[in-house]
């Protein structure tokens, strides 16, 4: 089947095999990218309209007990300058996003064994009660059922834990020994059969990564059909075993964000801080190729600049969340309109 024959398979919604996809990444060039981006923001405008939906983002520990080989918080980065957030510090967090209009936060950390499912069961709850119209997200990897089901219980209403990559020899190159491709996708069907709206995604270049990798991921999240999608730009982060690595291409993330957005037109997908490291209006195009969500941040200044999963990541600025009249502004330029509002997935199970 010939590209276009592809390309119009995925405009009427039909489904796309793996060879399909792999066509489609390796034909990428702008004149795809400019009819996939046209067709996806058609998508997305009948599902959303203009709305760009935005996230509070509190990175609230950079220790993690994995040694993942692409990760500048890796527990054996020794250049990572450590900080945990106390719940107090979180809280706060929370109420200076409500004021400035978040309904949304989203919880990241590494893997931290410091704070205990009780520990971040609490903090939900204490967010919950303070903010009751908010939704709470979380993302803070692997755990066990029973745990996921606490914060559920807890008030949690989502869930990102990105696949990676959906081919296991892939995943295999990218993590150690001890961490398995089998336990990130139980984890994942674990989180949907509790209830949680569910986050997947990849990042785009990782090292090994070929057509067919992720030709794999495209038809692991046609599949899986989760809420939201976020991919971003693989980049280096130093100390890591891919600090040498060459870093993804914008080009292809923007592609990738297309396909996505035109095989789930309900999907929730981020411009990330990563497509705004990589290119100054990086979050804009990535807005243009079909996403509808900005996730500012709102972590305390001092500790921005910690959370370096790689380098070079943009830490103030727009991407701050106390400057939402700026995001809003580059955001307008691009047709589209921060929205204030939870901001669901309008996708049907």
């Amino acid at each position: 089947m010939d590209v276009n024959a592809i390309t119009e398979k995925l405009i009427r919604g039909e489904l796309i095999d793996e060879a399909g996809f792999a066509e489609l990444i390796r034909a990428d060039s702008p004149e795809l990218r400019a009819a996939l981006a046209g067709a996806a923001r058609e998508k997305c405008r009948a599902v959303y309209g203009n709305a760009v939906h935005i996230r509070g983002l509190i990175e609230f520990t950079n220790y993690c007990k994995n040694n993942c080989f692409y990760c500048g918080i890796r527990a054996g980065c020794k250049s990572a300058e450590r900080y945990r957030l106390s719940e107090e510090e979180i809280l706060s967090c929370c109420r200076e996003g409500y004021e400035l209009g978040f309904r949304t936060f989203v919880l990241q950390g590494g893997e931290d064994p410091f704070f205990t499912p009780e520990r971040i069961e609490n903090i939900v709850r204490a967010i919950k009660k303070a903010h009751p119209d908010c939704a709470v997200t979380l993302s803070v990897g692997e755990h066990p059922k029973e745990v996921y089901a606490l914060w559920k219980q807890a008030g949690a209403d989502r869930y990102l834990l990105r696949h990676e990559t959906a081919d296991k020899a892939h995943y295999e190159s990218l993590h150690p020994a001890e961490m398995s491709f089998e336990n990130r996708m139980r984890c994942l069907r674990d989180l949907r059969a509790l209830g949680y709206q569910v986050g997947c995604g990849m990042m785009v270049g990782s090292p090994g990564q070929m057509p067919e990798t992720l030709a794999r991921d495209l038809v692991f999240i046609q599949s899986f059909r989760p809420e939201m999608v976020g991919i971003g730009p693989f980049i280096p982060a130093k100390d890591t075993p891919f600090e040498s690595e060459k870093a993804g291409t914008l080009e292809m993330t923007l592609l990738l964000l297309s396909v996505i957005r035109l095989i789930l037109p309900e999907v929730l997908l981020p411009a990330t801080t990563a497509l705004g490291t990589i290119h100054p209006r990086g979050r804009e195009m990535g807005i243009l190729a079909g996403a509808n969500v900005c996730m500012p941040n709102l972590s305390p200044v001092s500790v921005r600049k910690k959370y370096a999963l790689y380098d070079n990541k943009i830490c103030t600025g727009d991407e701050a969340a106390q400057c939402l009249g700026c995001l809003g502004a580059r955001i307008r330029s691009v047709g589209g309109e921060i929205v204030i509002a939870r901001g669901d997935s309008k996708l049907k199970p």
